[in-house]
């Protein structure tokens, strides 16, 4: 681990699909994130409530994609592992949220601390697949998801946040449908409209810069957001924190990334 982490323990991998977190929470306020999520007690025990005000206690807890909750921990630091729902075989999810749920629970939330404690001893050498990083936290590697190249393409069109908008007609151009056929393929293959995923891509993407000392306005402006009030509010409702906050509580964060998706590809350290 590097020396921004080192004494805190606090880090992050990023790879397209997945996030592997073990840092600080935050306040409690009601987030809303567009991936699956693990949440894991690294001391003590959380608390989840949902929107429907159900709450649970433990020291794991799930939520689906989109599902609004507040999550606390009596310890100030916690493990979050986010999945990402168009990368995997519908119904996958269900299936693992199953057995997370289920008797496993106890053995499963053993192991994600036992990756938390890999992840902090390993030296960053190797790219890591989504089958790897499913192994190490689950034990087994999650169906992947084949979507059609169209979507793939549109997909890859919004994770290249150039400052230039990705829109459906432009997407739709390229996959040469109209936007209405574009826009319901979309939905079809990944589960969601395509807005909606735009947005959750755009706030999900500021986490490789959460370490760095940024001007805030200039990252939503080259994330695309279309001012610094909808920058906030989206941020806001993605992970129940302003964008301030989630800088402020990640100076001692190391954050690593994966590119994946060749064998020679390598993790690097984002610059913080």
């Amino acid at each position: 681990m590097d020396a921004k982490g080192h004494v805190s323990g606090h880090l992050m991998l990023i790879t397209p699909d997945r996030v592997f977190y073990a840092g600080l929470l935050g306040r409690p306020r009601e987030r809303c994130p567009g991936a699956f999520h693990v949440y894991v007690a690294i001391k003590g025990g959380l608390c989840l409530t949902t929107a429907a005000g159900r709450e649970s206690h433990g020291e794991l807890a799930v939520t689906t994609p989109n599902q609004r909750h507040t999550i606390a921990s009596v310890y100030r630091s916690a493990i979050c592992v986010a999945i990402e729902p168009e990368s995997v075989r519908a119904g996958a999810l269900d299936a693992l949220d199953a057995r997370l749920t289920g008797p496993e629970r106890h053995l499963l939330a053993d192991r994600i601390r036992g990756a938390y404690a890999a992840l902090r001893d390993r030296q960053y050498s190797d790219d890591l697949s989504n089958a790897e990083f499913d192994t190490m936290c689950f034990g087994e590697a999650l169906s992947q998801r084949a979507l059609d190249p169209r979507v793939v393409r549109s997909i890859a069109q919004i994770g290249k946040f150039d400052g230039e908008p990705v829109t459906a007609a432009s997407c739709a151009t390229e996959a040469g449908l109209s936007p209405s056929r574009f826009l319901h393929l979309f939905k079809e293959e990944t589960g969601i409209s395509f807005r909606s995923f735009r947005a959750w891509k755009r706030a999900r993407h500021l986490l490789h810069f959460a370490n760095q000392d940024i001007n805030l306005a200039h990252l939503a402006q080259d994330i695309g957001y279309p001012d610094s009030t909808h920058f906030s509010h989206s941020i806001r409702r993605f992970y129940g924190l302003k964008p301030r906050a989630i800088f402020s509580g990640s100076r001692d964060l190391a954050i690593y990334h994966s590119g994946r998706i060749g064998a020679d590809s390598a993790w690097t350290q984002e610059a913080g």
